[in-house]
């Protein structure tokens, strides 16, 4: 079955209220079978909208990937996000 991921591209405009989002949304990502491959970094942007910050989580699988991300507590939590940053993020099944 193949993995999913979530994909942000993320560019944080109040770093001090982001740290909430970062706190709150790593147990969630965990308890649906989440983990990190790239969380921040060094990066570089070939091409299109530039975004300080990007993160990519891998999931068992896409349906893992969809039940946190449309979960009532994870948008409860992703209201704090979208008020401080800007972002654009992608819910995509593996190969």
């Amino acid at each position: 079955m193949p993995k999913g991921y979530i994909i942000g591209h993320i560019t944080v405009n109040n770093p001090e209220a982001y740290q909430e989002y970062i706190a709150r949304d790593t147990p969630m990502i965990t308890a649906h079978g989440g983990r990190p491959i790239v969380r921040g970094g060094v990066s570089e942007n070939a091409e299109g909208p530039d975004f300080a910050r990007h993160v990519v989580f891998e999931f068992p699988d896409f349906e893992s990937a969809k039940a946190l991300y449309y979960s009532p507590e994870y948008q409860e939590v992703a209201r704090i996000r979208r008020e401080n940053a800007t972002s654009m993020i992608v819910l995509v099944e593996g190969v």
